[in-house]
């Protein structure tokens, strides 16, 4: 399942597209350490075409050289290289883009790891609702069973309307136990189908029911030391104080000088003439080719820019040091975790040996008061109690039993730790045991009717 969670979450899939970006990214950082070629052509090629003509000037004579034309092709290229012998900034942007590379590739653990918590969770609320599914129908046939019993017996005389009465009652509340677990077990299993992105059409079940998964082994000094070294969070707040002080000298490197090495190589062609008169003599056709190569060395050196420079160091400085205030808070939150996760278990713990012992005394208690109302020792009313008393009890076992699983996925989680015994299954005796004949009474099929048809009658006055 939390494979299948990891190959078809969206929104894993989206945090992995940020490595990707990130690893872009620090790619183009270390491109600063080569060399750049540019090629550009002002003129590939260019054609022009044109007459001058020459009007008589202010003493009535004519200007010199007359009209003239000009009709020529031309072509140029640059082919530029440059290459940064001294770059104070390159070394810190490229360590920066590094650092935000690995805090990505953490960020994605982090978010496959909280996918994974709360597919075992959602897993487990799966389990919890079908839980409750199972006892609202176990409850609906018991009280099926108490209004046969009722009816019978006041159709014989030897009971009185309010037991019957009283049976109705408590079939009517188990039925919307019924209702409302079947509505959170549909919840549950759309909303593990959501977390896996499985098709509209397919509806995930739970395989087994609702169990310990196991116990946790290690000690609380175990799982904390178990967190420090696990967790990515820490590693993240380290990178993001790195990344600071890596900006706070690349801002500094903006006034220091630079040195890089320039070659320009420029060429260009013309075919055809420019500004010549064709009254004297005939125009024909040239050419010219000319080519030019520059090598140099080139320096920039920003001696004051206002304080800016100075500015966004100590800027990214204190940023470093709330980022090293963080580092600490994210320890102390790591901790608290872990013991917050480790207590909680071992008072789930806890509540399932007493909610285990009370679902066995109120199981007793109700057969025990089913066999005093059929000898005619005592009224409906102890029946409905006592199957009450039963409900409630096994609804607080179930929720006892996911929030241990619960717990147990969180620990899990947060310390980095696997070390879980697995629970031994129980010993089961090779006879089948008797049925009780209220777990054999079918719940039948009611139709949903509108709430607003739902009979309630007006007190009189």
């Amino acid at each position: 399942m939390e494979n299948l969670a990891e190959v078809n979450n969206p929104n894993l899939k989206a945090v992995a597209s940020r490595v990707d970006q990130a690893q872009s990214s620090l790619r183009a950082a270390i491109a600063s350490w080569y060399p750049n070629f540019d090629f550009s052509a002002g003129q590939f090629p260019a054609w022009t075409y044109g007459r001058a003509y020459n009007y008589l000037n202010s003493i009535g004579s004519t200007t010199e050289g007359g009209d003239t034309t000009t009709n020529r092709w031309a072509a140029t290229a640059n082919l530029g290289f440059n290459w940064d012998l001294i770059n104070p900034q390159r070394v810190p942007q490229v360590s920066a883009a590094r650092d935000a590379f690995e805090q990505a590739k953490n960020t994605y653990l982090i978010a496959l790891r909280d996918l994974r918590l709360q597919a075992s969770q959602a897993y487990f609320q799966l389990q919890y609702s079908d839980d409750n599914v199972r006892i609202g129908q176990t409850f609906v046939q018991a009280s099926l069973v108490s209004l046969r019993d009722a009816r019978a017996r006041y159709q014989a005389g030897v009971a009185t309307k309010l037991e019957v009465l009283e049976a109705e009652t408590q079939l009517a509340r188990d039925q919307d136990l019924l209702t409302e677990s079947l509505a959170n077990q549909a919840n549950a299993r759309r909303n593990l189908a959501r977390l896996l992105d499985l098709p509209q059409n397919i509806t995930p079940t739970a395989k087994q029911p609702l169990r310990p998964v196991g116990v946790w082994l290690p000690s609380l000094e175990e799982s904390i030391l178990g967190a420090y070294a696990f967790r990515e969070e820490l590693d993240n707040a380290l990178l993001s104080i790195s990344v600071s002080n890596s900006n706070a000298n690349a801002s500094l490197g903006a006034v220091q000088p630079f040195l890089s090495i320039v070659n320009n190589f420029v060429t260009g062609r013309t075919f055809g003439y420019a500004g010549l008169n064709p009254e004297f003599g005939s125009v024909e056709s040239g050419q010219t080719w000319s080519a030019d190569n520059t090598v140099g060395l080139n320096m920039r050196w920003s001696i004051f820019d206002g304080g800016r420079a100075r500015a966004q160091y100590r800027q990214s400085k204190q940023q470093a040091q709330e980022n090293a205030f963080r580092f600490a808070e994210t320890r102390d939150r790591v901790r608290y975790e872990v013991e917050q996760s480790f207590n909680n278990l071992r008072a789930d713990t806890r509540t399932i040996q007493t909610t285990s012992r009370e679902v066995l005394s109120s199981r007793e208690s109700l057969r025990l008061a089913r066999l005093r109302f059929q000898a005619g020792v005592t009224t409906q009313r102890e029946v409905v109690d006592n199957q009450r008393d039963l409900t409630q009890a096994q609804l607080r076992y179930a929720r006892a039993l996911a929030d241990y699983n619960n717990g147990l996925s969180e620990l899990r989680r947060r310390t980095g730790l696997d070390q879980i015994g697995i629970c031994k299954p129980p010993k089961l005796s090779a006879i089948k045991p008797l049925e009780d004949e209220t777990y054999t009474v079918p719940v039948p099929p009611e139709p949903l009717p509108p709430a607003c048809s739902a009979p309630y009658p007006a007190a009189k006055s």
